[in-house]
């Protein structure tokens, strides 16, 4: 599939995340002229229109950034791509064709490709339990962010807790940004529900003594912790536990695991136990009956990319589909030129979280780290990987005034809890 001259090469990315966005640089890196020229052309199809950058979630959370200087619109960040704001109907991997709805409306089409690269992500399965699709807010779905953000500065005004569900890092950032921003008040302001017993069991598994700072953090904020229950149910007023229990709910979020967007017409790839698109060294979808599928690449939380070293499916977080997406735009563009593709070798970096200015915990190729350090060197980590060098430049001096009491519109109290 080498490119000739005259023959013009289509690659389309599925999905505006973390995989995409980093396909696409590499990809154009790479073949710069080729792309500027026309002989390869790039179409992204997407259900959002932005990237949203989720490292700073805790911040928007906390009312100590507006949700707009963490998204950088798609057009922005590839502008050497045909973005498409729509949602998949089909992919044909005989045909090497994609059907697409538009978001405005417009009548379905279809784009042929050449190549293509799935990066459609996963979402919270909040259809398992009873009434949280309807009550739960996800950042892991179209507008999430937004939601985010409008539910986040009403937090508290009826006297009701905000219950977050689930007790991964993600979730435990969520509780203490928000705990931080309506404050202290009784009954708890924040419920953290976890069905294990107990909250970042990852980082209980590989660094205890920064789990440990996590869950004294989550005390010091008055965070009320529940462990050993799920959410079963939840309606307009309240969610239901598994034991029970029936806790008061103005704001209900949702941060309980992942599911790949099912995309149809992908069925018959090889696929774990989890759903994940099975993966080979190159990020090459694992060959199957089906026809169709050489050219077909995987990676991020759609995927189950095996880690070079250990051989388990790497961790489903930004950084991990960062890496994949750099090493999938460049086996696409090796592969355009005839070349065989390399395999994926990224052995991993570690995990970061501050809860409040200087209060930081990192873990840092297995060394753990607390206190000023590790709040700066994920602060500046996170302004590294943004996509937008101009809104990567405005967070700091946001946040420099969000400390001096001058927070965004509808923020209330301090507080600084952001992802690794």
């Amino acid at each position: 599939m080498s490119v000739a001259a005259g023959t013009p090469r289509r690659v389309v990315l599925l999905g505006g995340g973390y995989v995409t966005l980093h396909a696409y640089g590499a990809i154009v890196r790479r073949l710069r002229r080729r792309v500027r020229r026309g002989d390869v052309e790039i179409v992204v199809v997407s259900a959002d229109d932005v990237h949203n950058f989720h490292g700073f979630t805790g911040e928007v959370a906390a009312g100590r950034l507006p949700a707009h200087l963490t998204q950088t619109p798609l057009v922005e960040a590839m502008p050497y791509a045909r973005v498409l704001h729509a949602r998949v109907r089909h992919v044909d991997l005989h045909r090497q064709a994609v059907t697409y709805a538009p978001a405005d409306g417009s009548a379905e089409a279809t784009v042929r490709y050449d190549a293509l690269v799935v990066g459609t992500g996963a979402a919270e399965p909040l259809d398992d339990v009873e009434g949280l699709a309807d009550r739960g807010v996800t950042l892991r779905r179209p507008g999430g962010l937004r939601a985010l953000a409008e539910q986040a500065a009403a937090a508290g005004d009826d006297g009701r807790p905000v219950v977050v569900v689930g007790g991964g890092l993600a979730g435990v950032e969520l509780a203490a940004a928000l705990a931080d921003r309506v404050g202290p008040t009784p009954p708890p302001s924040v419920v953290l529900v976890h069905g294990g017993d107990r909250v970042v069991p990852a980082l209980h598994d590989e660094q205890p003594r920064l789990a440990a700072r996590c869950v004294a953090e989550l005390a010091r904020l008055a965070v009320d912790v529940r462990t050993g229950t799920r959410v079963v149910a939840a309606d307009a007023h309240a969610v239901t536990l598994s034991d029970g229990t029936r806790i008061p709910a103005g704001t209900v979020l949702a941060t309980t695991g992942q599911r790949p967007v099912p995309l149809p017409g992908l069925e018959p790839l090889a696929r774990d136990a989890r759903g994940r698109i099975l993966t080979q060294r190159d990020l090459r979808v694992t060959p199957v009956a089906a026809r169709g599928a050489s050219n077909v690449w995987a990676a991020g939380d759609a995927a189950a990319v095996l880690h070079p070293r250990s051989g388990t499916p790497v961790p489903a977080n930004a950084l991990w589909a960062i890496k994949a997406g750099d090493q999938v735009g460049r086996n696409v563009a090796h592969t355009l030129r005839g070349r065989p593709g390399r395999p994926f070798r990224y052995l991993g970096l570690g995990a970061a979280a501050s809860f409040g200015t200087g209060r930081g915990v990192a873990d840092l190729y297995g060394v753990p780290i607390t206190g000023w350090v590790a709040w700066l060197l994920r602060l500046g980590f996170f302004l590294r990987f943004m996509p937008s060098r101009s809104r990567a430049v405005r967070i700091p001096f946001a946040l420099v005034r969000a400390g001096s009491g001058r927070a965004v519109r509808g923020g209330r109290h301090r507080a600084d809890v952001v992802r690794a």
